[in-house]
């Protein structure tokens, strides 16, 4: 069982890092099309975009456009990271959570454990 553990969270933070490299290596380095141009100017100034927003990504991704310092064309490029460090996030979730269904469904008992010792 505590290898079992190990295991999972090694391997949920190794698919965190590749989403985050993948994500990392095609943000953005300008505002997008639809919505994510909206977004970075609404971040730079704690503006409301179209209602009901996003108040917890705005805040967010004002802290992560402090990171820009004084430089204004790294302002989208922070706003882009934020996002796709938050995608790399779910994926981590999303593998902890698939992994904690599986094993409710498919293990009915603790003997079924040893697999892994």
């Amino acid at each position: 069982m505590k290898q079992f553990k190990l295991m999972n969270n090694v391997a949920g933070w190794l698919m965190f890092l590749f989403a985050l490299v993948v994500y990392g290596s095609t943000i953005e380095q300008s505002a997008s099309f639809w919505d994510c141009g909206e977004f970075v100017p609404a971040c730079l100034k704690l503006e409301v975009v179209h209602p009901p927003g996003a108040p917890m990504f705005i805040i967010i991704g004002r802290i992560f456009t402090l990171f820009a310092g004084s430089d204004m064309t790294q302002v989208p490029v922070m706003i882009n990271l934020m996002s796709g460090l938050a995608s790399a996030f779910a994926v981590l979730f999303l593998f902890w959570s698939i992994t904690l269904l599986a094993r409710k469904v498919l293990i009915k008992s603790e003997d079924d454990y040893t697999l892994f010792n």
